[in-house]
């Protein structure tokens, strides 16, 4: 009932990008610079990744096309924010985002496309990149529509992707502000931020690295159905089918159902006023009172079904 209620008085969606506006599938749709033969290329980014089970690490392997050979791989360490490094074939390989090359001092070469790219370092010396395409759902634009039309005063975008893969994504689904290139702790501190805006904020996402905001935020919502465990542990609402238009339909049920609520306890107290002054100024008798009492009770379950409708 607490988290019903905190929904109903929600005036700021913040939402993940990956699995949350985006549809979470990545293909690759290009390999560029590469110094190396492209497969090649592939076949190092898909072998270092091969331990994670997120979606561009799965998009990796399917692009690389053959079964894992994890005998290849050694010492995979997850870089937060950033990307992974690992052993394969003896080689030390890394794989990851524009931060990730920075932090190992490894020159890298930008890319334009829009979409993720994932840098590849092989013993120190920069291989190419490759580039991650992600897809907006369908019904993403319209949730955030139908969002605004109920009173939401502000959608907002994180993700750790590049600026203009974000801007990108942000003009596709009408979100009001983007930001992009952040890391977990970064996202939390955004959040933190909106909240000192006096507004009831929600956060909606669905990877692991989402559990600390999910936590933060005022209400934590949860994509259930591709969403990661500890995002799922972590939220207070938890979406079953991951389509985004269940978002403003739960808003919509939480806000009528408070109402009813409300009326409720108006009537309630009200007609129970009233006859409690009846019977003290002798108006009325006990049996009337009791058959206020039971009335008001009987009204009050009735309206109550009401939120069993729609």
């Amino acid at each position: 009932s607490n988290y019903l209620e905190t929904l109903s008085q929600v005036k700021t969606v913040v939402f993940d990008k990956t699995g949350t506006l985006t549809q979470g599938v990545f293909e690759v749709s290009g390999v560029h610079h590469s110094e190396m033969e492209n497969e090649k290329l592939l076949e190092y980014a898909a072998l270092a990744e091969c331990a994670s089970s997120h979606p561009i690490s799965k998009s990796l392997q399917r692009a690389y096309g053959k079964a894992i050979d994890r005998d290849r791989v050694r010492d995979i360490q997850e870089i937060s924010g950033k990307g992974v490094s690992a052993v394969v074939d003896g080689h030390a390989v890394l794989a990851g985002n524009d931060k990730l090359m920075a932090l190992r001092g490894i020159p890298f070469i930008g890319c334009h496309s829009v979409g993720t790219i994932i840098h590849i370092a092989i013993d120190g010396q920069y291989a190419g990149h490759i580039v991650i395409s992600d897809v907006v759902k369908p019904e993403a634009a319209e949730a955030i529509r139908q969002l605004k039309t109920l009173g939401v005063k502000k959608t907002v975008m994180l993700t750790g992707d590049k600026k203009d893969t974000a801007e990108a994504v942000r003009r596709e689904t009408g979100v009001d502000e983007a930001y992009s290139q952040l890391m977990p702790q970064d996202k939390v501190s955004r959040v933190e931020d909106l909240l000192g805006e006096e507004h009831t904020v929600a956060f909606v996402g669905d990877g692991i690295n989402d559990a600390p905001v999910l936590s933060r935020a005022d209400l934590g919502i949860a994509m259930g159905a591709m969403g990661s465990d500890a995002a799922i542990e972590a939220a207070d609402v938890v979406l079953m089918d991951d389509h985004l238009d269940r978002l403003p339909k739960a808003i919509s049920i939480s806000r009528r159902t408070m109402r009813i609520v409300h009326e409720n306890i108006i009537f309630s107290l009200a007609v129970k006023g009233i006859v409690l002054v009846l019977s003290a100024l002798g108006l009325v008798n006990m049996w009337i009172a009791v058959f206020a009492d039971v009335g008001v009770l009987i009204l009050a379950v009735l309206n109550a079904m009401r939120t069993l409708r729609g």
